[in-house]
């Protein structure tokens, strides 16, 4: 019987020092070893600390085993599933030892007026280089928006030659209206997406609270692809028609391309850091779930609080009974490392699973017995 090639020996495994930000996988094996995650593919094995990472990127041709999962969830790490280069998000996993801090944070602002505008003021702030949006109402910034989006557009046509007659599409079907050109902004938007989905999950905050956009479950997403939208996505589109490529997979793989050369999964990870929690201020992320009170603001969980029934009415009791299983995980969690998602961001990427056959491998190989 032939070798199953995802099999390895943990002693042939070497280890990534640095801590990252996240991991993307294309083409390989997941499985555990001890508190490791291993990535083997035709080309490479690679062994992978759980508690090192933020996010698990999982990309078409991946296989990932229950052990690995469990690992990932139990060190805090989120699991995303993603198409080519995490240009689309499909399904999102969060184990339950993350801490909650960013989400409090983004709730916190997005939910008071004025903590709120400042954020959209940062973020238009941001695609204004050098310009004064202190004091800008929300009108004014989105009159401004539109403003220096209509001028880019009509100089990208200039540029490529591509005529350019506004701007037509239909949510969620990138093919259903406009001309090419529409067409591959609505596709390559949509690759943008799945990225700054992937991230914002990864990072532990809330894809649905927006600052600027709202009602949708992915607002906050479509507030931070904002953000590089006349960068990568506009000029992209502009070009790709030039040279008369109009599908749908064009401006998917032009975007892939330039997120992988450009970096810019870290620079989105820098960017919604410094909007929800810009220098001089600070939150609390704790490694371990904590119980809610009126008075005091959170107690320990894991705690059987039966002793304080004596201090006030039974309604003001704030009771936690955990079976000795429960505690003990809980307990099993205080000693985890939370996921911190920091600058740094891997790739690892097996060999197309169909090609030619290598020099040493015979062209005909003889059929097995089945």
């Amino acid at each position: 019987m032939a070798d199953v090639w995802w099999k390895a020996d943990p002693h042939d495994l070497h280890r990534i020092v640095d801590r990252v930000s996240s991991v993307y996988v294309e083409r390989s094996h997941l499985d555990r070893d001890e508190n490791a995650v291993v990535v083997i593919n035709k080309r490479e094995t690679v062994r992978i600390p759980a508690a090192m990472i933020a996010v698990m990127l999982l990309g078409p041709g991946t296989r990932v085993t229950h052990g690995a999962i469990r690992l990932l969830a139990d060190s805090g790490t989120a699991v995303c599933w993603v198409g080519e280069q995490g240009v689309r998000m499909y399904a999102a996993g969060l184990g339950p030892s993350r801490g909650a801090g960013l989400l409090h944070r983004q709730a916190w602002l997005v939910t008071r007026p004025k903590e709120r505008l400042g954020v959209a003021r940062t973020m238009y702030g941001m695609r204004f280089p050098g310009e004064d949006v202190s004091r800008a109402t929300m009108q004014q910034l989105r009159g401004r928006e539109g403003a220096r989006f209509r001028k880019l557009y009509k100089e990208h046509s200039r540029r490529t030659g591509v005529p350019w007659d506004g701007r037509v599409y239909k949510a969620g079907d990138a093919f259903a209206a406009g001309d090419d050109l529409n067409r591959l902004l609505s596709a390559a938007n949509a690759a943008l997406y799945g990225i700054c989905h992937a991230v914002i999950v990864g990072l532990g905050a809330s894809p649905g609270l927006g600052f600027v956009h709202t009602g949708s479950a992915i607002s906050f997403v479509l507030d931070i692809a904002d953000l590089y939208k006349t960068e990568y996505t506009i000029p992209l589109a502009f070009d790709l028609a030039a040279n008369g490529l109009t599908d749908e997979r064009d401006a998917r793989v032009g975007l892939r391309d330039q997120i992988a050369e450009r970096k810019l999964l870290s620079r989105i990870v820098t960017d919604i850091k410094s909007l929800l929690n810009p220098p001089g201020t600070d939150f609390d992320t704790p490694e371990t779930s904590e119980l809610w009170d009126e008075r005091l603001g959170t107690v320990s969980a894991g705690v059987n609080w039966a002793a304080d029934a004596s201090e006030g009415p039974a309604s003001d009791i704030l009771e936690a009974e955990s079976t000795p299983d429960e505690t003990a995980q809980r307990s099993d969690s205080a000693s985890l490392i939370a996921a911190d998602m920091g600058d740094h961001h891997i790739a690892i990427i097996g060999p197309d699973l169909e090609g030619p056959p290598s020099p040493e491998e015979p062209k005909n190989k003889p059929e097995q017995p089945k």
